[in-house]
């Protein structure tokens, strides 16, 4: 039976600019086999089959795959692709301009341990205008094939030594090593919350109120 692997994912709205309303969505599956590559981006729906393994590296080759109904319809043709040694990266345009963020990534409210928050890339929805986008330099459009298509960028894989300076790329897999909740699973599917990001209050080291006189 194929493996789910692990996917992170953050945001960005807009009611105005097409290309700030988009999802970031990444595949953490590293070591992915390029012949063996599927993948598929419609107006509803996102799925991905493939090998991954690395014999040189005593890593055994495994099936991975997974289907996702997206929370709202997002625009293909707009939409841009990644493959490196390390992951599947994906910029994904949302088709309804909006200032309000998806309250989650899937159409059904479902908790998943697969779907994390990628704690790299999200910003907080009222703080958008002040945070930089994340580059978009080794992205390939995938033009009108639902994403199938985008195996014409697989050449690009030549570049692969380069594709460490993939930006938080590499703060995503510190937060991995920090024991624990990888990605982050904070917030999973569905948008983290203030307390998700800025911890727990109820440890606050404050000093104590004032008694009255």
């Amino acid at each position: 039976m194929p493996l789910h692997p692990e996917v992170l994912w953050a945001q960005r709205s807009s009611e105005t600019t097409e290309e700030k309303n988009v999802l970031y969505v990444t595949v953490n599956l590293p070591d992915i086999i390029a012949e063996s590559f599927k993948y598929e981006l419609t107006p509803t729906s996102l799925s991905f089959a493939a090998k991954a393994g690395n014999a040189a590296k005593g890593l055994e080759e495994r099936d991975y795959e997974f289907k996702l109904d997206l929370y709202a319809e997002v625009v293909p043709e707009q939409s841009k692709q990644n493959l490196t040694s390390r992951h599947l990266a994906l910029i994904i345009r949302k088709k309804e301009k909006q200032a309000e963020y998806w309250p989650r990534l899937t159409k059904e409210k479902v908790k998943s341990t697969f779907i994390k928050t990628d704690f790299s890339k999200w910003v907080d929805e009222d703080e958008q205008e002040a945070v930089a986008a994340p580059a978009e330099d080794d992205f390939d459009p995938m033009g009108g094939m639902g994403g199938m298509g985008g195996m014409g960028g697989m050449p690009g894989m030549g570049g692969m030594p380069g594709m460490g300076g993939m930006g938080g790329m590499d703060f995503e897999q510190m937060m991995k090593s920090m024991g624990g909740a990888g990605g982050g699973d904070f917030g999973g599917d569905e948008e983290p919350s203030a307390t998700d990001i800025d911890g727990d209050d109820d440890d606050d080291d404050s000093p104590p109120p004032l008694e009255d006189a």
